[in-house]
This record gives structure tokens, C-alpha cells and sequence, in this order.
């Protein structure tokens, strides 16, 4: 299914099943992968055949959430929020049709450019925070791979200025990505396949100056240096001053015209009519409790998934790989790029664990404990319904006046008041100095010597001859801020 979320061609998806069995041995297909396919109900574009008039209904329940979405996107949504494979021809029908004047308002856009270096996949990771939903008492942190442009994670919660929450995203995105390895040996013409037990890390993380960044620069720092001891004395983060922390800004700026829009008219409809404030902590904890793991599971992690597993526009002008996301930072190899990625052992996350995260602190806790108990038991009272964009605000009004008709609310309350505030501070590792800066490339690539061999492989296959004195041999920029940059209709072409 993964490759069949990413809108892979028939193809293109047998060549990366060729990679995983052994191709001497069994033998498939494009006619018989296709029958496979339609048995699985996987219908290609021509095949579902849509008008119109048959995607107007789900259109309708899709603009009201991306309102700002162009036909591109539009394409992405109907797929993977309706499994839906429809052309572009018919959804810029449906605009052209329905919605004329935004058509001649998108038009009127234009690109804005910005740059960005990076050497290759993990070279980077950039995290960042966004609190701009923070009148609701929501708060929202990201991180992104620069030069596949993958979106490593984007979370909601209560708090993004905690440093321990912060590392705790940092770790167990690098448990998510412990490396997989594919050998084939042509001599022999076998299969080798095995897991290593090793996590993935990246050379260089980045952020804005803040506090709630520690955690990260120590643990990378921390991690780094046990696996490298040559790179004792430099802390192996960057702080981005100055709005220079480029690629977390681009995913906001897209995350503001994308999905915001639609999100911020539903958060705003329970504020207008008085159901949810903030400033009422019986309210603010109900909101939390009901609404955080629905916006994270259901929406945020789809929204991520779709992004990563969408094809950007081919631009001719940029050096960055064109494919889809996901699988760029995957198998950069089959892209030509490099992998810096850094491995480090199962014990050594688990020291940085424990020396830098109390998983006792509160911030963990979506609610304090006492309440949490409180506000399920009255859920499973109601049915424990599901919760969807069109009954999000009835559950909650439900809930909050049975939460409000309980006797045992006032000693659950009057714990979640006494509740200790605490940022669970954290300090940077003494005696360390900053990497040194190159001009126009802040990766970690000049920084040491362990992947200069596989650059060096590559000048040697004809790649573009730049002096390597503390700089990468493969330069990516012009990343682009155009919320339509999104992906191909590959389908068209089967």
C-alpha cells in the first residue's frame, strides 16, 4: 500500500518490488501485477472514471476544509482521503464551474523564491515551532528533511516550549527510521537481507534560537560525539538567526494557505458560540482531551502522509530530485544522491533517554491523570462516539455538560488547579563551540572526514567539479514556496 499511496505507475512500483525477492526465482509481471491490483480494488484514473458530477458531493465536504487548495491539491485529497483517482482535466472543470473567481485569484499569484543548501538526504533536519493557533490553546512543532523535503513530523498538543517534549519528537523519529538494508550480489546473483539494529540520526540538526531547542542540540551533540569522537568540542547543532531557518518557514507558509484555513474556521465556530474558551480551564482541558489525539491521528498525520507521498512539480530549474518525497529520503541512491545518515545503537538513544527526559513530567500528560480517568469514564457514557470534523463540536458540548453534572468534578478539578507549573529546563552542554560556517551552506558535511570518500566517488562519475574545502559536492537551492508545487497526475499516463 505504500507504494500505492505514493501514485506510483504500474512500472515503477515493479521495479521497487524487484528490489525485495529474489527476481531468479519468482517471476511477476506488469499483466499479471495488474491483475493483483484490480483483485485488491486499486482502480487506476481512467479506470474510475470520474466526472464532474461525480466528484461534486465530495468536493463540496472537502472545500469547506481547503478552501485555498488549488486543482493539484485537490487531486491529492480526493486520493487519499476518498481513494479516489481523478484527472486534472475534471477537476479544473469542477473550478472552472464552481468556483471561477478563485480560479482567477490563484492565477494572479505568484512564485517566491528562497534558497536553501544541502549536500544530501540527512544531511539536515530543521525543526521549528508555529503558534499561531495558540489562542486555542493548541501549539504545533515540525521537522523537516531539507533536501528530499520530507516532513519528518508535525505535532499539536498543549506545548511547544517544553525541551524535553521536543527531544522526545527528535528520538522517536530517529527509533521510526532504523535503517533497513538490501544487498544484491551480483557474483553469486542472490538476495541478502537484514536488519540492522542500529537507529538513524542526522549529521546536523537546526533551529531557531529558543530554549525549547536544547534538548535537541545536547542530545545530537551527545550522540554524535559517542559514535565520533573527533568531533569532541563542537556542538553539532546550528542556531538559525535572522528567519534563516528556511525550510520549517516554507512548510508553515504551506501549512497556512493548505490546511489552516479550513481548521481555524472550525476551531473559530466553537469560540463564536460561546462553547469553548480558553481562559476556562474546565473547557480548555475538555478541548484538550477531545480534540488533540483527533487532530493528531486523523488529520495532521494524514496531511503528512499526503504531502510526503505526493510528486512535486518538475521544475528545470532546480537541482533537487524529482520524485516523491518519502521516497527520496529513502533510497536517495536510486535519485543520485548521498545518504549522510548516521547510525547509532538502541543504547545509546536510551542514555540520551534517560539523561535528558523525566517521562513523568506533566507535559506528557494531555490532561493531569485524575482527570483523564474523569473525562473517559464520561465518554464511554455517552458511547464513546466517533469523532469527526461534522460531529467534533456536538461530542464536545455533550461531554462538558456531563463532565459539568458530575458530583465527584469538584476534588478532580480542584487537582488539575494545583497542578506545578514547570518548562522542564534544560541547559547546554558546557565548553562547546560552534561549528564553523561556510558561506551559503551550514550542513556537516565540511565538518569531518567519514563521507568524503563517497563524495569523492562521485566526482570521479562526472559530477560537477566544486572544490571540496569544507563544502558539499552536490548543491540543492531554489526551494520553492507555491502552495500548488504539489504533485503529477501520473495516472493519466497508463
Amino acid at each position: 500500500m505504500r507504494l500505492w499511496q505514493a501514485r506510483l505507475t504500474d512500472k515503477e512500483m515493479l521495479s521497487e518490488l524487484h528490489k525485495v525477492f529474489d527476481t531468479t526465482q519468482y517471476g511477476l509481471r506488469r499483466t499479471k501485477f495488474r491483475e493483483i491490483r484490480k483483485s485488491l480494488g486499486l482502480i487506476r484514473t481512467r479506470e474510475q472514471a470520474h466526472t464532474v458530477e461525480s466528484i461534486c458531493h465530495v468536493m463540496a465536504e472537502l472545500r469547506s476544509m481547503y478552501p485555498q487548495a488549488g486543482a493539484r491539491e485537490m487531486i491529492s485529497h480526493l486520493f487519499h482521503s476518498h481513494g479516489m483517482q481523478v484527472s486534472r482535466r475534471v477537476v479544473r472543470d469542477y473550478f472552472a464551474i464552481y468556483e471561477p473567481e478563485l480560479v482567477k485569484q490563484r492565477k494572479a499569484n505568484r512564485l517566491q523564491r528562497r534558497q536553501f543548501w544541502a549536500a544530501g538526504v540527512n544531511d539536515i533536519w530543521a525543526v521549528d515551532q508555529h503558534d499561531k493557533w495558540q489562542r486555542f490553546g493548541l501549539r504545533l512543532h515540525t521537522a523537516v528533511e531539507p533536501f528530499s523535503g520530507r516532513i519528518l513530523w508535525l505535532k499539536v498538543w498543549h506545548s511547544n516550549r517544553n525541551p524535553q517534549l521536543i527531544l522526545s519528537y527528535y528520538l522517536a523519529c530517529a527509533q521510526d527510521f532504523g535503517c533497513t538494508y538490501i544487498h544484491f550480489t551480483q557474483t553469486l546473483n542472490l538476495w541478502r537481507t537484514y536488519c540492522c539494529s542500529l537507529l538513524v540520526i542526522p549529521m546536523i540538526t537546526q533551529s531557531d534560537p529558543g530554549t525549547e531547542n536544547i534538548g535537541i542540540a545536547n542530545a545530537q551533540t551527545l550522540l554524535r560525539q559517542m559514535h565520533d569522537p573527533t568531533l569532541q568540542g563542537f556542538v553539532q547543532h546550528r542556531w538559525m538567526r535572522t528567519k534563516k531557518n528556511i525550510m520549517p518557514e516554507i512548510i508553515w507558509s504551506q501549512f497556512r494557505r493548505r490546511f489552516a484555513p479550513g481548521f481555524e474556521a472550525l476551531l473559530e465556530e466553537g469560540v463564536d458560540a460561546g462553547w469553548y474558551d480558553s481562559d476556562n480551564t474546565l473547557q480548555m482541558m475538555v478541548f484538550r482531551w477531545l480534540f488533540i489525539p483527533w487532530m493528531q491521528q486523523q488529520e495532521l498525520d494524514s496531511y503528512v502522509q499526503r504531502l510526503n507521498n505526493t510528486r512535486k512539480r518538475s521544475d528545470k530549474k532546480k537541482i533537487l530530485p524529482h520524485g516523491i518525497l518519502e521516497m527520496i529520503h529513502r533510497c536517495a541512491e536510486d535519485y543520485g544522491a548521498l545518504d549522510f545518515k548516521v547510525a547509532i545503537s538502541h543504547e545509546a538513544l536510551d542514555h540520551v533517554h534517560s539523561v535528558y527526559i523525566d517521562n513523568n513530567h506533566p507535559v506528557f500528560n494531555l490532561v493531569p491523570p485524575s482527570l483523564d480517568c474523569f473525562i473517559a469514564a464520561c465518554y464511554d457514557e455517552l458511547g464513546r462516539p466517533v469523532v469527526e470534523r461534522q460531529s467534533v463540536w456536538s461530542i464536545y458540548c455533550a461531554l462538558l455538560d456531563l463532565v459539568r453534572l458530575c458530583e465527584d468534578l469538584p476534588p478532580v478539578f480542584d487537582s488539575v488547579l494545583d497542578t506545578p507549573e514547570d518548562d522542564g529546563e534544560l541547559s547546554l552542554i558546557p565548553g562547546l563551540e560552534d561549528l564553523p560556517e561556510v558561506e551559503g551552506y551550514l550542513g556537516g558535511v565540511g565538518n569531518e572526514l567519514e563521507h568524503l570518500s563517497a563524495l569523492d566517488a562521485l566526482d570521479l562519475e562526472d559530477e560537477p567539479d566544486i572544490p571540496l574545502d569544507a563544502e558539499p559536492e552536490l548543491w540543492v537551492n531554489a526551494f520553492s514556496m507555491d502552495e500548488e508545487d504539489d504533485m503529477d497526475d501520473v495516472d493519466n499516463a497508463l
